[in-house]
This record gives structure tokens, C-alpha cells and sequence, in this order.
């Protein structure tokens, strides 16, 4: 396989690819941003609760 056939065979699968809309796009950024926020704040959380813990049993 030469390049030039494999570019027109790579711009071929491009053009049957279903790509999503601005719209579909903006969503999953958004699911992503919560799920960061919202494991962001787990984490936090239990490095509070652990490091209170690992001072009372030091101290």
C-alpha cells in the first residue's frame, strides 16, 4: 500500500464516520466537568476524614 491510496482510503472512512453535533459535544463536556467536580470533592472529603484520623491516632 502506497500513500497516496492510503490517504484516499483514510479520507473515504472520514467521510462514513457519524460525527456529533455541537450540541452532543457540549453535553459530554459538560458530564465530564461534573464528574470532575463531584470526584474532586470525594477526594477532598476523604483526605479530611483521613488525616483527622491518622492525627488522633499520632497524637
Amino acid at each position: 500500500m502506497n500513500l497516496s491510496q492510503y490517504l484516499q482510503e483514510s479520507r473515504e472512512e472520514l467521510s462514513r464516520v457519524s460525527w456529533p453535533t455541537r450540541a452532543q459535544v457540549w453535553e459530554g463536556t459538560q458530564a465530564v466537568l461534573l464528574f470532575l467536580v463531584a470526584l474532586t470533592l470525594i477526594v477532598y472529603l476523604m483526605d479530611l476524614v483521613f488525616t483527622g484520623l491518622i492525627q488522633a491516632v499520632l497524637l
